[in-house]
């Protein structure tokens, strides 16, 4: 609660424990009320394979990127929660396909083997199979060790064969399943759900971001090296004042004409949205980013977005400490530009003060809103106390537990301060963090 009233994070994830909880409860009546299967096991795997299809529902929900929950929850916390929702549908599909064999076998009295075999050869049971294979190539491409190897755009791009997998399940349940053909409700309420699903996907990945850069026709308008290896790019366009986007956000970018357009980073905003303009500053850390210092002024900008719960929305108290590491001073930078009122205090991390990406900047505005700036070099604080451990913090932020704090840098540094504020005891909700990639 903040003053009375329900945060925003709070009302949203409300939001979709409601959604959760009213159609789990709506499945299970329908599943009591179709009847049994031929024989138990296949009881048991009709209830594995309802569930497995409103995890598949859920997946399409967590990735749509719908703004209201995105501007909550952050897209960051909902593709973590897409992923274990998707190893949980790894293995509901493989417990429903694996009891499927095994009632058929025990119906006809045959071997699993024979069984597999003769099911392969019904339509709507190999289409089943076809996507528990997809589901299961997914889930082994999406393991740690597996995905490190990868490049993101293979592993994007093998990714995608989750909505081929979607859709064969799709037609699969269209022509297997009795439930929810028992009545007219369980039919409509299906097709509603579904509808809803794949509508909401394609109206956040694919309809609003067509929409936008038609409408506000984005264009680059000045290229300007920062450092050696880091630049900012900034980016006009029509109506920009139009454009919901709020400090601390990043946007999805491509320049097309100058990489392939599966080449597109997440950037945060590195200035605050005002209407006249956007404003990029990346480190060049691969193809994409390195290149972004040869984007032809004038060239168009593909920009998807904006994304993200790192902003002042969240704030429950007067005072904030902004704490940033490397790269990641830049959505710190776009809110010390918007904060205007409170007590602000800034820890930027870095290796040397020559690694301070956009430095004077920094201390102008908070010198601008009579804030304190620490930079933290070296690798250890005063005392060879580590820079973000308790102690530090506490040494020179004394009144952090009665601040907001918003962290953003790399993970092993977010890490660390999320664990020194714990240490301190600094509430949960006051802490917001911004964890750098979407994968």
């Amino acid at each position: 609660m903040r003053g009375g009233t329900v945060l925003p994070v709070d009302a949203a994830r409300w939001a979709m424990w409601t959604f959760v909880i009213v159609n789990v409860v709506i499945v299970e009546a329908l599943f009591l009320s179709a009847g049994s299967g031929k024989n138990g096991v296949l009881t048991v795997a009709k209830f594995f394979g309802l569930h497995a299809a409103l995890l598949m529902l859920f997946q399409l929900l967590l990735v749509a990127r719908l703004p209201w929950l995105d501007r909550r929850i952050g897209m960051d916390r909902l593709t973590v929660w897409h992923r274990w929702v998707g190893f949980s549908l790894l293995w509901t599909v493989l417990t429903h396909a694996t009891l499927v064999v095994l009632g058929y076998a025990t119906l006809d009295d045959a071997s699993m083997g024979k069984t597999f075999v003769a099911l392969s050869g019904v339509p709507a049971s190999l289409l089943g199979m076809l996507a528990a294979t997809l589901i299961v190539v997914i889930a082994v491409i999406s393991t740690r060790g597996l995905r490190r190897r990868l490049q993101y755009e293979v592993w994007h791009g093998l990714h995608l064969l989750l909505y081929v997998a979607l859709g064969l399940a799709f037609v699969h349940q269209l022509q297997e399943t009795t439930t929810f053909a028992s009545s007219a409700f369980a039919t409509a309420y299906w097709w509603l759900l579904w509808l809803f699903a794949f509508g909401a996907l394609l109206t956040g990945r694919l309809v609003m971001p067509l929409w936008r850069n038609a409408y506000h026709r984005f264009r680059v308008a000045a290229v300007v090296p920062e450092s050696d290896n880091v630049v900012s790019v900034y980016v006009t366009g029509r109506h920009l004042d139009k454009l919901p986007a709020r400090a601390g956000q990043f946007c999805i970018w491509r320049f097309p004409g100058h990489n392939h357009w599966w080449l597109a980073n997440p950037f945060s905003l590195s200035a605050a949205p005002g209407g006249q303009g956007l404003r990029l500053t990346a480190k060049a850390a691969g193809s994409a980013s390195a290149g972004l210092r040869d984007v032809p002024v004038g060239s168009r900008a593909f920009v998807e977005g904006p994304y993200g719960a790192f902003t002042s929305l969240h704030r429950t108290r007067p005072g904030v400490l902004l704490i940033a590491g490397g790269v990641g001073i830049t959505p710190v930078r776009a809110m010390l530009e918007e904060q205007g009122s409170g007590d602000v205090v800034v820890l930027y991390r870095v290796r040397s003060e020559a690694d301070a990406v956009l430095l004077n900047e920094v201390r102008h505005l908070v010198a601008l809103r009579g804030g304190r700036l620490h930079l933290l070099t070296g690798r250890t604080a005063e005392g060879g106390a580590p820079p973000f451990g308790p102690d530090s913090l506490h040494r020179l932020v004394p009144d952090v537990a009665e601040r907001d704090v918003y962290v953003c840098g790399p993970p092993a540094m977010t890490a660390a301060a999320l664990s020194g504020l714990r240490d301190l005891r600094v509430p949960a909700r006051q802490v917001h963090a911004e964890r750098f990639g979407l994968a």
